[in-house]
């Protein structure tokens, strides 16, 4: 598998889904090799935003329990992968679209890829570029998400039933999205 492949991942259902879905990859392997180093990144660079920037990046930046806050986030970054996992079969699974466990939860670890690499922008002292490297990062799991759902269902004749789960999927996916951030920003 090339990097051109895994690139196109958001923006066609080619078989490179099919070709990882393939691998017959494990939930632990998924959760061990993906998740958790990639779960890493918005913590440490969160922590090193917080401690670096202080209130020049955001008013009450430096003000915050950093160790606290990124250790609860990571934790709560690896309980969404298995939550997410599990909405993904149920949603679809109640869109009468057949998925199986392990491709529910490859899902849960390839779509939120673009977030966590989003992550890097707060290597830049300025909101803007964190910002715009959020909402791309928002656009791009989206995009992984409906392809993923296209890709790896087992009957996705109904393009508006695939868009639905999509939806639903999406929604949820922001929803916990959100929770993180607030959680953030509680503390």
């Amino acid at each position: 598998m090339t990097m051109t492949q895994l690139l196109s991942l958001p923006f066609s259902a080619n078989g490179v889904w099919r070709e990882l879905k393939g691998m017959n990859l494990s939930i632990p392997f998924l959760a061990w090799v993906i998740v958790v180093p990639m779960s890493f990144l918005p913590p440490v660079l969160l922590y090193y935003a917080g401690t670096h920037y202080g209130d020049s990046f955001i008013n009450g930046f430096a003000d915050k329990e950093w160790r606290f806050i990124t250790t609860i986030l990571f934790l709560a970054e690896l309980l969404t992968f298995f939550v997410m996992g599990w909405l993904i079969k149920a949603v679809l699974d109640g869109h009468q679209l057949q998925i199986e466990y392990p491709d529910a939860y490859l899902l849960a670890a390839i779509a939120p890829l673009p977030l966590w690499l989003s992550s890097l922008a707060l290597l830049v002292p300025a909101l803007a570029v964190s910002v715009i490297a959020v909402f791309a990062g928002m656009f791009l799991s989206c995009a992984l998400i409906y392809q993923g759902v296209r890709s790896l269902c087992q009957r996705t004749e109904n393009d508006v039933v695939a868009m639905s789960a999509t939806y639903t999927v999406m929604a949820a996916s922001l929803l916990a999205w959100g929770i993180l951030m607030a959680m953030v920003w509680a503390f």
